[in-house]
């Protein structure tokens, strides 16, 4: 009796969505799929880039995934080895070898695990849409100018198979959605430049496959303070990217599907997934937006089951099928690619008739976004900088709405001043020569009742005011503070300096 009571107090546990449907079953397996073919040859390119064997990034890429769908916070998003990441650890490889990276990556993990739980995530709520459709429309630039070296210098046959693929995305939607387009645009290209014998570049030439899995095992590192220094500068820089880029990636993947997600357990997620993949020897990354893009916008996963697929189909497709997966001709990926960048660009943003209605600071921040990080080719440089110059110019924009109106009794007894609007460092420098010092009675009464003081900087312009009439031997009397301001004036009055 008591067993069946314990058991009914126990919360029921509902099954997972793609378990209960095999409609989704089936969608999030055939995405899982389509991503792992799309991230094998990124992963050796950026293996390339960070100065490692292509296995090296293919590891990364198999536990972050794995890991990611099971601990980060935000359903259906792809993490795995990055551009963005290789580039940080780049110089270090070059430098000290292998193992010292390894050992960054895990480190870098443990500081995206502890700045998640400090709660860098809410952060996020600073980033504004500007910088968001920025970060959108240079990913998709980046995604576009990522696929380029592979039209160069190519035979001419690389170019109508990347037309054919384009078409096949495009008109095979319009019979069935059962398949995935991209899976069907690379397969049908791989059975035509195979079965032809058309002599394209293909994924094998962009190195060896792995043909066994990871083992785990510690960084070849003294493990003394000397290396923990060397190493330490590196694994912060690859934290801060690597959750900056993940975090914009889970709240462009929350507007893409109306849901939510726990950006602060997705930090720590990703923390966690850095650690393991550096104890299994690879390179670390973050989200991939374009892979993520693949897999939520192109293929319509919606649930971890893709992403746990995705890295799992990766190692099996490079252990089990790596003769067959190495056939596949580059011209069916870029084909993918070229398709993800035109699908994740706002087109709405650079609309005449947007960008007329929109206010030139917004338009100015999507553009500051969009050109650094196309100059940068880094996504996080692009993000501060375009929430750098929004914060400027939101601060220029309110510095102006404070105002000062001054009116003088009858008599000539008495000025009263009343300041209207929101005072911090920005405007309440102004204020201090709204006032007539030379001309005006004896007493003068400044009204801050429709006023917020909101920083030491204002306290500190009143406190000029105060002194400059002080020298002329007039009194002021300050009048309407709320409390917040009073308390903060009571503070600090008198005892910054300023003006005395």
């Amino acid at each position: 009796m008591s067993s069946s009571l314990s058991e009914g107090r126990r919360p029921r546990m509902s099954a997972p969505d793609w378990l209960a449907s095999p409609k989704v079953f089936r969608t999030e397996v055939l995405a899982g799929l389509v991503v792992a073919l799309a991230l094998i040859p990124e992963a050796i390119s950026f293996s390339i880039i960070a100065g490692v064997d292509p296995a090296v990034g293919l590891f990364a890429s198999f536990t972050m995934a794995v890991v990611i769908s099971v601990v980060g916070g935000r359903k259906a998003m792809i993490s795995a080895a990055t551009g963005a990441v290789a580039l940080v650890i780049a110089p270090l490889n070059q430098q000290y070898g292998l193992g010292h990276l390894v050992a960054a990556v895990i480190l870098g993990g443990l500081f995206q695990i502890v700045l998640g739980a400090l709660g860098v995530a809410k952060l996020m709520r600073f980033v504004p849409r500007s910088v968001m459709v920025g970060f959108v429309n240079s990913l998709a630039i980046l995604i576009f100018m990522a696929q380029v070296p592979e039209m160069r210098d190519v035979p001419w046959a690389v170019y109508p198979l990347i037309a054919a693929g384009l078409v096949l995305m495009v008109l095979f939607p319009r019979i069935t959605k059962a398949v995935p387009a991209p899976l069907v645009s690379i397969v049908v290209l791989t059975v035509i430049t195979v079965g032809a014998g058309i002599a394209v570049p293909d994924v094998g030439d962009k190195g060896a496959l792995p043909s066994s899995l990871p083992v785990p095992g510690l960084p070849d590192v003294p493990f003394t303070m000397e290396t923990l220094t060397t190493i330490a500068p590196y694994a912060f820089a690859l934290a801060l990217v690597g959750l900056m880029e993940s975090l914009m990636t889970a709240k462009l993947v929350d507007d893409l599907t109306d849901t939510r997600s726990s950006k602060t357990r997705e930090s720590i997620g990703q923390g966690v997934a850095n650690v393991v993949t550096g104890f299994f020897g690879g390179m670390g990354g973050c989200a991939m937006i374009g892979q993520t893009m693949i897999n939520v916008k192109v293929s319509g996963a919606r649930t971890r089951l893709s992403t746990f697929l995705a890295g799992a189909f990766l190692m099996v497709l490079c252990v089990v099928f790596g003769p067959v997966v190495s056939d596949i001709p580059m011209a069916a990926l870029v084909a993918v690619m070229v398709m993800v960048s035109a699908a994740t660009f706002d087109w709405h943003s650079i609309r005449p008739k947007t960008l007329r209605r929109m206010p030139v600071g917004e338009t100015t921040v999507m553009v500051v976004t969009v050109a650094a990080v196309v100059a940068t080719h880094n996504l996080a440089i692009g993000v501060v900088l375009g929430s750098v110059t929004a914060m400027v110019i939101f601060a220029r924009r309110v510095a102006r709405l404070a105002e000062v109106t001054g009116v003088v009794d009858p008599d000539g007894k008495q000025a009263v001043y009343a300041v209207t609007g929101e005072l911090f460092f920005a405007s309440s420098n102004d204020i201090v020569h709204r006032f007539d010092y030379k001309d005006d009675p004896d007493d003068v009464v400044i009204d801050l009742t429709d006023a917020h003081i909101w920083d030491a900087s204002s306290v500190a312009a009143l406190d000029a005011i105060e002194s400059k009439y002080a020298q002329r031997g007039k009194k002021v009397t300050i009048v309407g503070l709320n409390r917040p301001s009073a308390e903060m004036h009571d503070r600090l009055a008198g005892r910054l300096g300023a003006g005395h």
